[in-house]
């Protein structure tokens, strides 16, 4: 018999080195690794037979808010003016550049008056050509009506070299706050006046439980360049604010923070809209946040909305951008990965 050729024979690739301590990891987890039919989750189709596994970067870029993104990520508004804010928005920023996401910066009342903080928020020059928004509360923007004073919004701005303006609209959570402002005007009002006076692009969030069908209905009547969901099932800050406030106080306001809409319901709220609205609608683009635990939720959302869409995180980013930033680029890169995961695999149904 005729000799097997040996240079073959030695760059044959070893059979499976790992083999025998993985399989004795099959035996030992197996039991734990059960998933009961209840556990699936029922938002996607599972495709395992059209796609091989994603390289990275395989995400498409894409056009929103006038910029270009390289993932549907939003870093929803947190936190300014204490002593962990510069570190936690420089880091965000820093993500925000590297990865090719948007920003929205917390509250900058602060600076409307003095620059103190401003090294806190002045974050754009890490940020490169990706968007980074102001934010104000609509209780200090109705004050700015009364006073005449529009003409710090953008002297805010451009401390900021800021891309636009977030309102937030927070009726609730002021109400519960004990140092909370009161609205003399319904905010839809102040609105409307801002994005007549105030010549920048506008962006407009709730805070924590989101908005029914019909404060929706007349935002994307509104040339807004994005709704802001901030829906329920992540931070509620009116409930944050009652924790603050006396034992009393939670015995009675205690259930009123537990209103609101979710993200999934406002996505059907704004794709019903969508519909009856036709060509009466200006707002053209959506960010869907609010209880967005993970890179699933996520991918889900913006799927299922009819309009341009990316998903906002708070509270997810927050856990890794207080510290060094090495954190903060595994749990955006791992969240990105994720994604193009997905986009491999799974069809939303």
């Amino acid at each position: 018999m005729k000799e097997p050729n040996k240079a073959i024979v030695d760059t044959q690739p070893n059979e499976d080195p790992t083999a025998e301590e993985r399989k004795r990891d099959h035996i030992q987890l197996a039991f734990n690794a059960q998933v009961l039919q209840a556990e699936l989750d029922a938002r996607f189709y599972y495709e395992p037979l059209l796609s091989g596994h994603p390289v990275a970067g395989s995400w498409p870029c894409f056009p929103f808010l006038g910029h270009t993104f390289r993932a549907p990520l939003w870093v929803s508004s947190m936190t300014g003016g204490t002593a962990m804010a510069r570190t936690i928005n420089h880091n965000l920023a820093r993500a925000c550049g590297e990865f090719g996401m948007g920003m929205g910066l917390g509250s900058c009342r602060a600076l409307l008056y003095s620059d103190e903080v401003l090294a806190d928020f002045a974050v754009k020059p890490l940020m490169g050509k990706q968007p980074l928004f102001a934010n104000l509360g609509i209780a200090q923007l109705e004050q700015l009506i009364a006073r005449r004073e529009l003409y710090r919004i953008n002297m805010m701005l451009e401390k900021l070299e800021a891309d636009g303006l977030i309102i937030h609209v927070n009726p609730l959570q002021e109400w519960l706050q004990p140092e909370g402002d009161r609205f003399v005007h319904p905010p839809l009002q102040t609105i409307e006046t801002i994005l007549a006076q105030v010549d920048v692009p506008l962006i407009v969030k709730e805070v924590g439980q989101g908005m029914g069908k019909e404060s929706l209905r007349a935002l994307l009547q509104l040339p807004l360049a994005a709704i802001d969901f901030a829906a329920g099932g992540g931070t509620n800050f009116a409930k944050l604010e009652l924790l603050r406030d006396s034992e009393a106080k939670q015995l009675i306001y205690g259930h009123l923070t537990q209103v609101g809409h979710s993200a999934v319901e406002m996505v059907g709220f704004v794709n019903q809209l969508l519909l009856e609205l036709g060509d009466k609608v200006r707002c053209p683009a959506v960010i869907a946040s609010g209880g967005v635990q993970n890179f699933l939720d996520g991918y889900y959302l913006v799927h299922k909305l009819q309009l341009p869409a990316v998903y906002g995180q708070a509270s997810g980013f927050l856990k890794h951008a207080q510290g060094d930033y090495e954190s903060l680029r595994t749990y955006v890169a791992a969240q990105i990965e994720g994604l193009e995961l997905a986009q491999a695999f799974l069809k939303v149904r």
